[in-house]
């Protein structure tokens, strides 16, 4: 009768996308690329056009924060199917402070 087999879990693809598109923000983890086994945020610039493996696509844009804000413009190698939406980050605490040009003196 059995088999002894235990069935893999069933993980969400990306919610109702196909591919991802200018503007998403995608939490990419381990489901999409064993480079990734600390997930990150990533905000997709565009997808590259290249050639890949079928189920594989290249993304470029910017990894966040946890408060949303860019650290690094990246490239990534990942399994479409891994890919998951990520909610935008709450940012807690005061808001960021406007710059204000510094004065010159004048002589």
């Amino acid at each position: 009768m059995g088999s002894g087999r235990v069935a893999a879990p069933q993980i969400p693809r990306l919610a109702g996308v196909t591919t991802p598109r200018a503007g998403d923000l995608l939490r990419v983890g381990p489901e999409a690329s064993v480079q990734f086994i600390r997930p990150i945020l990533f905000r997709v610039i565009r997808v590259l056009d290249w050639t890949t493996y079928d189920g594989w696509i290249w993304l470029e844009g910017y990894q966040l924060d946890s408060r949303g804000d860019a650290v690094a413009r990246r490239s990534i190698f990942v399994m479409q199917a891994g890919l998951r939406t990520a909610p935008a980050p709450v940012v807690v605490g005061q808001p960021r402070r406007k710059r204000t040009p510094s004065r010159r003196a004048t002589t």
